[in-house]
């Protein structure tokens, strides 16, 4: 009743566990599948923090690092490139081996569809990372890429020429499919996903929930916003679920603010794919599936719905009698009063 397909995989229901801090051991992965979830996206492996933890170990006083190269170069300076570039590697390899290793376990213990998220910010460590992690037997690959655009120096076309970029490289060396988790922040957000559905990308997540800063007024610093989606924030993604659908060459994904059944019928009314959870794992627990599946197959039977394909799309901008609703960005004067 509930069986679909998202980027060539056979899921069981559209229900995705999103990656996070609750999808990186093989416990919770099990409570996961458990909870009758169709597939999960593993926590994301970030380049940054591994170049952060690897500068760290070397430069940290007391390190092991450290207390090595003393012991190892003494006063022989000659030996210090050889050495370090060696340390360095070592720091980089560490925490990516333990990730595949992790994969390797996940894959081997868990039924569902397993998928790897990765974040890298060069364009040799997409590569690199993608190969190694297809090479653990996982069934897909999300890359995580979002880029804000500050950069003042920097025209709108160059910061989306990262994204086909990034797609085109890892496209050379890996066959398994891979999906593109991103943000909203482009100048002609459906122009270039068009475009990049064209590349052979086989799903887009629609979008990446940005760390997002604050001001804590008391004491005069800048802090972080709650990191948790709220309900209502599905309200974005449902509109750009609906002006996408049928008219990019990939599936589509909804995340961001789904935290039960009625958000997700909605996203898959609107014509997503599948649907990812995240914050509702953390506040509602791993259940959370259990209780959206039970959710909707009740409405499917109350509707006569036999599968998802019956109703999926339904409600996307090109087929519901007044399209131009979706593209409304103003209230209309009538609410102006009232709101």
């Amino acid at each position: 009743m509930l069986t679909t397909t998202y980027m060539g995989l056979q899921l069981r229901n559209p229900f995705i566990a999103g990656s996070c801090g609750l999808t990186n051991t093989v416990e919770h992965l099990r409570e996961i599948e458990k909870s009758g979830a169709g597939a999960v996206v593993i926590k994301s492996i970030f380049e940054e923090q591994i170049q952060y933890d690897s500068a760290q170990s070397l430069k940290g006083e007391g390190s092991l690092w450290k207390d090595t190269f003393n012991k190892v170069v003494g006063e022989k300076e000659y030996f210090y490139d050889d050495a370090l570039a060696y340390m360095e590697n070592y720091a980089k390899e560490q925490p990516l081996n333990e990730y595949l290793d992790f994969l390797k376990r996940a894959k081997k213990e868990i039924s569902i569809p397993i998928i790897a998220s990765i974040h890298c910010t060069t364009q040799y460590n997409w590569q690199y990372f993608a190969k190694r992690i297809q090479d653990t037997g996982i069934d897909a690959i999300e890359l995580n890429a979002f880029l804000l655009p500050s950069n003042f120096n920097r025209t709108s076309e160059e910061n989306e020429k990262v994204y086909f970029e990034i797609i085109t490289e890892i496209k050379k060396y890996v066959t398994i499919p891979v999906s593109l988790k991103l943000g909203y922040y482009f100048s002609g957000l459906a122009n270039t996903l068009q475009k990049l559905s064209d590349t052979g990308i086989s799903a887009f997540v629609l979008f990446n929930r940005s760390f997002n800063p604050d001001i804590d007024i008391d004491n005069l610093e800048m802090t972080s916003n709650n990191t948790f989606s709220y309900p209502t924030e599905y309200f974005h993604t449902l509109r750009w679920v609906a002006i996408l659908s049928g008219r990019v060459q990939a599936d589509i994904a909804a995340s961001t603010g789904i935290h039960d059944a009625e958000a997700a019928i909605k996203q898959l009314l609107a014509g997503a794919s599948t649907v990812q959870v995240a914050s509702a794992m953390y506040k509602n627990g791993f259940p959370v599936f259990t209780e959206m599946i039970k959710e909707t197959e009740a409405w499917m039977k109350k509707h006569n719905f036999k599968s998802i394909d019956e109703f999926r799309g339904k409600l996307s901008q090109n087929k519901v009698e007044n399209p131009a609703a979706y593209e409304r960005v103003q209230f209309i004067k009538i609410f102006t009063n009232i709101i």
